[in-house]
């Protein structure tokens, strides 16, 4: 047993350190723990140590997995290329965008209902405004290596501090906005969890000065309202104040300094046991058992609104102000949660932290109940953390503003991620065909001496402008397949047409390109020119 505890204790730091190692060697590692589980439940250890020991092997079995799609990912055993997206991402097929679609408008929807309007920031945001923001979790910011240029970029880790930084940029009082974008994270993905590196966020925020605990209530009650229409069975949001939080760590003797490093620990207990916890808090963070321990005392408490009372029963944590600020704030939003008729879904808990560093205030976080995670099942369900979150971050454009100004902004993001797997997994289940073509009528010829007769052209001809940008959309169109000569060379053309005449922008010409080769292009009606050149253009439009 000695040779395998060194075995294991050589090859996880090999692993950690990011050391080359075999598929043989991770093998002989999920042996060894796989052993070790058989052990412990033969010996009817305690729950928690099998749940660890069930984590870690689980954890393994992944990396393997991992590590074998990497090695194989140039070369197939026939030696062919193989072809695959990056980790952490993937492509989504017709079926799955038009499920995408209709998150998205429900989601949009429920944003414009009240009242928000829309804005867009840039992908890539200089490292320096992005930096310090996060945390721990700033280690899963994505850096873009140095070219040679005056500015260090990397791609935005959320939407958040990217609308701080409008915020500030543009001298905004008051707003409310919303926002779908994708983000960037350097994590450890897991699909069937709804966790990738490239994905999507839905944020709502609202910017400037109000009535205690007003736009608070508001974003809860719209994380509300988009989860009841999208009817993703029972789910519990969570809330709590940081504030309280922060009050909790004072009285049990936590430092100052490590006010945020300790709310990170416990922001893991949502999936982690506490003994795992509790050894990281002792050992990585430096506090006491005792502390530690006093801590836990406090942040397994749960409840509803009678909770606050209770607190405010306790006559050390009374000495803090910021706790007693927390729970009067707490007392007016769950007074207000009561009359949206939503305090049924509420649940006041102590262990939620969210483990940003900008957070100041009210967060919350919304959990299906049926998806939560079951480290015993293993990653092959489909289970997700939270599916929305949010909280209150006044301080975050007044470090942004060289003006220093404060513009208090409270928010709520939906995980559209996690939405869309369990959504996907529904419609597996029950085998429904989701149409993806809008097309109401299709004409259609039966003889290729017609195709002419189907196509009609308008006669105006608008104009369009042309932007060059280092980040920009691109609308694509494509007709993969065998047709008739020039039949889907007509219909994009077309296309381009009847979009040009709607936006309206003036008079234009259309240049149809052709291959390499030397065939000539065939006379098109309407407003296309023959010419010819190469093919790796794309139809555009010129002044």
């Amino acid at each position: 047993m000695t040779t395998n505890s060194n075995t294991t204790t050589n090859l996880e730091s090999a692993i950690s350190t990011g050391l080359l190692i075999t598929d043989n060697d991770l093998n002989d590692l999920i042996k060894i723990q796989g052993d070790l589980v058989r052990k412990l439940k033969a010996e009817k250890a305690p729950s928690e140590q099998i749940t660890e020991a069930i984590n870690k092997l689980v954890s393994l079995k992944k990396e393997l997995s991992d590590h074998q799609a990497i090695n194989g990912e140039e070369q197939t055993a026939g030696g062919e290329k193989l072809l695959k997206t990056p980790r952490g991402t993937r492509d989504y097929h017709p079926g799955q965008m038009k499920i995408r679609e209709q998150v998205f408008q429900i989601i949009t929807d429920c944003f414009k209902r009240h009242g928000a309007e829309t804005i867009d920031t840039p992908v890539i945001e200089l490292t320096s405004l992005l930096t310090e923001k996060y945390g721990e979790d700033s280690k899963l910011i994505y850096e873009l290596k140095d070219q040679g240029g005056a500015e260090q970029l990397a791609l935005r880790y959320d939407l958040t501090v990217p609308f701080a930084r409008y915020i500030a940029e543009n001298r905004i009082a008051t707003m409310k906005r919303y926002h779908i974008g994708k983000v960037y994270r350097r994590d450890n993905p897991k699909m069937t969890r709804g966790r990738y590196r490239e994905f999507y966020q839905c944020d709502f925020d609202i910017a400037g000065d109000f009535d205690l605990m007003v736009p608070d209530a508001e974003c809860i009650k719209i994380v509300v309202e988009i989860l009841d229409k999208l009817d993703l069975g029972q789910y519990k949001i969570y809330i709590n104040h940081r504030k309280l939080l922060d009050a909790i760590f004072a009285v049990c003797g936590v430092p100052d300094s490590h006010f945020r490093p300790i709310s990170s620990s416990v922001d893991k207990l949502d999936k982690t046991p506490w003994h795992v916890v509790r050894n990281e808090m002792i050992n990585e963070k430096g506090l006491s058992p005792e502390v530690a321990d006093k801590i836990w005392s406090y942040v397994q408490m749960h409840g509803n609104a009678d909770l606050i009372d209770k607190l405010r029963t306790d006559v050390q944590l009374m000495t803090q102000k910021s706790a007693r600020e927390a729970l009067d704030g707490l007392e007016v939003l769950f007074r207000y949660l009561t009359l949206y008729g939503v305090m049924d879904k509420i649940t006041f808990d102590l262990k939620l932290a969210r483990g940003l560093d900008y957070y100041t205030g009210v967060i919350f976080e919304a959990v299906l109940t049926k998806y939560q995670y079951d480290p015993q099942l293993g990653d092959d369900q489909v289970a997700v953390g939270s599916v929305a979150g949010g909280g209150r971050y006044d301080e975050l454009v007044h470090k942004i503003d060289p003006r220093q100004r404060r513009v208090p902004c409270i928010g709520a993001s939906i995980g559209v991620e996690r939405i869309f797997a369990i959504k996907e997994h529904q419609m597996t289940e029950s085998k429904i065909q989701t149409k993806t073509i809008e097309t109401e009528v299709y004409v259609a010829s039966a003889q290729k001496n017609l195709i002419e007769e189907r196509k009609v052209y308008r006669r105006d001809n608008p104009k369009m402008k042309r932007g060059r940008y280092r980040e920009f959309y691109q609308c694509d169109f494509d007709i993969a397949g065998d047709f008739d000569p020039m039949v889907p060379d007509a219909e994009c053309i077309k296309i381009v047409v009847e979009i040009l005449d709607k936006l309206d922008l003036g008079q234009y010409k259309i240049y149809k390109y052709l291959y390499e080769s030397n065939v000539h292009c065939q006379d098109y009606p309407s407003r296309v020119s023959n010419q010819k050149i190469n093919i790796n253009h794309i139809i555009h439009c010129e002044k």
